[in-house]
Protein backbone atom coordinates (compact mmCIF):
# COMPACT_ATOMS: atom_id res chain seq x y z
CA UNK A 1 0.00 0.00 0.00
CA UNK A 2 1.19 3.61 -1.22
CA UNK A 3 0.90 6.27 1.72
CA UNK A 4 -1.13 7.76 -0.72
CA UNK A 5 -3.87 5.23 -0.96
CA UNK A 6 -5.48 6.21 2.55
CA UNK A 7 -8.21 8.09 1.96
CA UNK A 8 -7.12 11.11 4.33
CA UNK A 9 -3.62 11.29 2.86
CA UNK A 10 -2.93 14.85 2.95
CA UNK A 11 -2.17 16.85 -0.95
CA UNK A 12 1.41 17.60 -1.30
CA UNK A 13 2.17 20.89 -0.15
CA UNK A 14 0.78 20.49 3.01
CA UNK A 15 2.37 22.31 5.62
CA UNK A 16 2.59 19.63 8.63
CA UNK A 17 4.76 21.64 11.75
CA UNK A 18 7.82 24.17 12.14
CA UNK A 19 11.05 22.14 11.72
CA UNK A 20 12.44 23.68 14.85
CA UNK A 21 9.99 21.39 16.35
CA UNK A 22 10.96 18.17 15.76
CA UNK A 23 13.83 16.92 17.48
CA UNK A 24 13.04 13.64 18.24
CA UNK A 25 10.67 10.89 16.29
CA UNK A 26 7.59 12.84 16.68
CA UNK A 27 3.86 11.24 15.89
CA UNK A 28 1.62 13.71 14.20
CA UNK A 29 -1.80 13.35 12.94
CA UNK A 30 -2.65 15.66 10.06
CA UNK A 31 -6.01 17.00 9.76
CA UNK A 32 -7.09 16.80 6.32
CA UNK A 33 -10.25 17.69 4.52
CA UNK A 34 -10.99 13.87 4.34
CA UNK A 35 -9.80 12.65 7.73
CA UNK A 36 -6.76 12.30 10.04
CA UNK A 37 -3.66 10.63 8.60
CA UNK A 38 -1.09 9.31 11.02
CA UNK A 39 2.12 10.55 10.58
CA UNK A 40 5.97 10.07 12.24
CA UNK A 41 8.58 12.72 11.46
CA UNK A 42 11.89 12.85 12.29
CA UNK A 43 15.30 14.76 12.13
CA UNK A 44 17.99 12.63 11.15
CA UNK A 45 21.53 14.54 10.70
CA UNK A 46 20.57 18.15 8.73
CA UNK A 47 17.78 16.37 7.29
CA UNK A 48 14.11 14.77 7.87
CA UNK A 49 12.48 11.41 7.48
CA UNK A 50 8.77 10.96 7.69
CA UNK A 51 6.54 7.73 7.20
CA UNK A 52 2.99 6.45 7.72
CA UNK A 53 2.30 5.97 11.66
CA UNK A 54 1.39 2.78 11.17
CA UNK A 55 2.69 -0.60 12.05
CA UNK A 56 2.41 -3.32 8.89
CA UNK A 57 1.64 -6.06 11.27
CA UNK A 58 -1.30 -4.78 12.67
CA UNK A 59 -1.84 -1.14 11.44
CA UNK A 60 -1.48 1.02 14.91
CA UNK A 61 0.19 3.64 15.38
CA UNK A 62 3.87 2.59 16.87
CA UNK A 63 3.47 5.07 19.60
CA UNK A 64 -0.04 3.11 20.51
CA UNK A 65 0.60 1.93 23.67
CA UNK A 66 3.21 4.57 24.82
CA UNK A 67 5.75 7.49 23.23
CA UNK A 68 8.72 5.42 23.91
CA UNK A 69 9.12 4.61 20.04
CA UNK A 70 13.10 4.89 19.56
CA UNK A 71 15.77 2.42 20.54
CA UNK A 72 18.44 3.61 23.11
CA UNK A 73 20.87 3.49 20.54
CA UNK A 74 18.75 6.24 18.19
CA UNK A 75 18.90 3.85 15.22
CA UNK A 76 15.68 1.83 15.47
CA UNK A 77 11.64 2.85 15.66
CA UNK A 78 9.77 0.54 18.04
CA UNK A 79 5.89 -0.54 17.79
CA UNK A 80 4.50 -0.30 21.21
CA UNK A 81 1.95 -2.67 20.31
CA UNK A 82 3.96 -5.93 20.15
CA UNK A 83 7.57 -4.36 19.89
CA UNK A 84 8.06 -4.84 15.72
CA UNK A 85 11.70 -2.66 15.00
CA UNK A 86 12.35 -1.00 11.91
CA UNK A 87 15.23 0.90 10.57
CA UNK A 88 14.94 5.04 11.44
CA UNK A 89 16.48 5.74 8.23
CA UNK A 90 14.67 3.57 5.73
CA UNK A 91 11.94 2.48 7.34
CA UNK A 92 12.82 -1.15 6.63
CA UNK A 93 11.69 -3.83 8.86
CA UNK A 94 14.82 -5.01 11.20
CA UNK A 95 12.13 -7.85 13.57
CA UNK A 96 8.77 -8.51 14.29
CA UNK A 97 6.52 -7.55 11.17
CA UNK A 98 5.46 -8.39 7.42
CA UNK A 99 7.35 -5.28 5.97
CA UNK A 100 8.50 -2.11 6.57
CA UNK A 101 7.01 1.11 6.97
CA UNK A 102 5.90 3.40 4.43
CA UNK A 103 7.77 6.45 3.52
CA UNK A 104 6.13 9.99 3.20
CA UNK A 105 7.85 12.45 0.86
CA UNK A 106 8.67 15.45 2.84
CA UNK A 107 10.11 19.08 2.15
CA UNK A 108 11.69 21.66 4.39
CA UNK A 109 9.83 24.96 3.16
CA UNK A 110 10.89 28.52 4.93
CA UNK A 111 11.73 26.41 8.03
CA UNK A 112 8.26 24.42 8.05
CA UNK A 113 8.07 20.61 7.11
CA UNK A 114 5.44 20.27 3.95
CA UNK A 115 4.02 17.14 2.12
CA UNK A 116 6.71 17.01 -1.02
CA UNK A 117 5.16 18.29 -4.04
CA UNK A 118 7.41 16.30 -6.12
CA UNK A 119 8.03 12.90 -5.03
CA UNK A 120 11.71 12.74 -5.48
CA UNK A 121 12.14 15.33 -2.58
Amino acid sequence: MSWTDYSSAPAPGTRLCLAEEVNEPAALTVETEKGSFPLLIMRRGDGFRAYVNACPHQFLPLNYRGDRILSADGTKLLCTAHGARFDIDTGAVVEGADCGLEPVPIEVVDGAIHIARDDAA
